[in-house]
């Protein structure tokens, strides 16, 4: 017998947990909230850890000797040792905290790139990146004389494997990619890839915002050199994220930031001495809060058993996906045979903003926009589409109400 066999996923009792999702808008519209990949809500256990930090033992930490300083500093580091378990880190030093996916892929960037990469020196991106996984190899391409070479993508929203392994040459260096793609679902194969990326001894940064709220990981596993997750898509606080770097290449690399607490000794004469990782790299006063609030959403995640939860968001993605095929002019984009539950979609003769705000007059909360992934908007020749996705909290009820408001929105725009 199988886990899901075994237990089961309450979602009303575990909607209770979460005191936004009983608010009304627009009047005595009922919230339905499926703006999930941009940020999850907050379970009530999270919001409560986060305030009894600042009830009972506000301090700053690793410096202090009194009580309250001892008390952050544990819990401050008790965080990190559960993200070295949640993500099966050989190592506690692998994990770094920083304020987001956005900042430990810049941290990787400005880090290892800067001191590794020479000019001539070639970055592998996929086509699927969110901007933050672009721009600051664009940065750095552009200030190193490096060249980046892209991943494609084919209709369906799947990386070209064949196309990806053709594009290894002697001088390729990182590969750069999104385990989930934030703007079509797609699971991307992260440890095949890997594999590929190590037999031409590169490197690969992985981006898993939109994966640890709905899938296992294991860094060990997948074999990624840098793995880079954000709190706040994991039902945790927004302003702190993860960096996993393989140990041996955290010790290569140099600071980023300097200041606080990432030093062994500074001297006017003799210049600074640095920390080692993980504190190298976590200059100043953190989030503190915030990372001791992080440890809770992890562990709350933990607690619902991955396996009932993907196969609840899988449930709501297929009803959703069929239901909305229904709708004259319909279209959804990116349809990969393995992907998370998120919808991308434009209906003929709507505008995609047009089908956001009014949808959202009947309590829906969805994203429009190019979802900070433009190179794969002007792939499949749009500017913009309209984004549903789904968490742990959201029900089939959510799913035909949306639809039904969908279908109503669409023919009145089109009147």
């Amino acid at each position: 017998m199988s886990m899901t066999d075994e237990l089961t996923l309450d979602v009303q009792a575990l909607r209770a947990e979460f005191p936004v999702l009983g608010r009304k808008v627009h009047g005595d519209k009922a919230l339905v909230y499926f703006d999930n990949a941009a940020t999850t809500q907050t379970p009530k256990a999270v919001l409560d850890t986060w305030v009894d930090y600042f009830e009972r033992y506000n301090a700053n930490i690793h410096r202090g000797l009194h009580r309250l300083a001892d008390e952050a500093t544990q819990a401050y580091e008790h965080s990190r040792d559960t993200v070295r378990e949640f993500v099966n880190a050989e190592d506690v030093r692998e994990i770094i905290f920083t304020r987001g996916t956005t900042e430990a892929i810049n941290l990787v960037a400005q880090s290892w790139g800067r001191s590794q990469l020479v000019e001539g020196d070639e970055i592998l991106i996929s086509r699927l990146e969110h901007h933050s996984n672009i721009v600051p190899w664009q940065m750095l391409a552009q200030e190193k004389g490096l060249t980046i070479r892209v991943i494609p993508v084919d209709e369906r929203g799947e990386l070209n494997m064949a196309a990806y392994r053709a594009l290894f040459t002697p001088k390729t260096r990182l590969v750069c990619v999104a385990h989930v793609s934030n703007a079509l679902g797609t699971v991307n194969p992260v440890a095949e890839m890997a594999r590929i990326a190590h037999e031409h001894d590169a490197r690969i940064l992985v981006d898993g915002a939109q994966a640890v709220a709905h899938t296992r990981v294991d860094v060990q596993a997948l074999d990624a050199d840098f793995y880079a997750f954000s709190g706040h898509k994991l039902y945790g606080p927004t302003g702190v994220g993860v960096l996993y770097g393989r140990l041996s290449l955290l010790e290569e690399m140099p600071p980023w930031q300097g200041g606080g607490e990432m030093i062994k000794t500074v001297s006017l004469e003799e210049g600074t001495r640095f920390a080692e990782p993980p504190h190298r790299f976590e200059a100043g006063t953190p989030a503190i809060a915030e990372v001791i609030a992080l440890e809770r959403a992890i562990r709350w995640v933990t607690n619902l058993h991955f396996e009932l939860l993907e196969d609840w968001e899988q449930r709501l993605l297929k009803h959703a996906t069929e239901r909305m095929k229904g709708i004259d002019g319909m279209r959804i984009i990116g349809e990969a045979p393995h992907k998370a539950a998120v919808i991308s979609f434009v209906v003929e003769g709507a505008h995609s903003q047009d089908i956001g705000l009014l949808v959202d007059q009947f309590g829906v909360a969805i994203r429009t926009g190019h979802h900070c992934a433009q190179p794969l908007m002007h792939h499949y020749g749009l500017d913009a589409t309209c984004r549903a996705s789904f968490a742990a909290y959201n029900t089939l009820e959510e799913v035909d109400y949306f639809v039904d408001a969908l279908q109503r929105v669409v023919t009145m725009v089109r009147d």
